[in-house]
């Protein structure tokens, strides 16, 4: 049963990067948006892990939220900050309105 897992995390984390590289940048900050939302939805099945989580498992189910947790926090930082940057060059290039108007 672990051999297939592992099989599953590898295949998985192939496709992922992949498919990942595929995207041309321009994509990027839509795509780390969309992938906050299901990284939201891995919270939510670490926290159902750990509260199910079997005697003696508990510190890996921490562990999974905790990491969970941070991917979350992290995507979100991380958008914000790109999206900043958009949003700092948009104000530069801005012309000044004429004092007539």
């Amino acid at each position: 049963m672990t051999a297939v897992l592992l099989v599953i995390l590898a295949a998985s984390a192939l496709l992922g990067y992949r498919v990942i590289s595929a995207v041309p940048p321009l994509l990027h900050t839509p795509l780390m948006s969309g992938m906050n939302a299901l990284s939201g939805i891995t919270v939510i099945g670490a926290v159902a892990v750990f509260a199910a989580a079997p005697e003696g498992t508990e510190g890996w189910a921490a562990a999974a939220l905790v990491l969970a947790s941070v991917n979350v926090v992290g995507g979100f930082w991380v958008t914000e900050r790109m999206l900043r940057m958009f949003r700092d060059g948009r104000r530069r290039e801005k012309k000044e309105d004429p004092p007539w108007r």
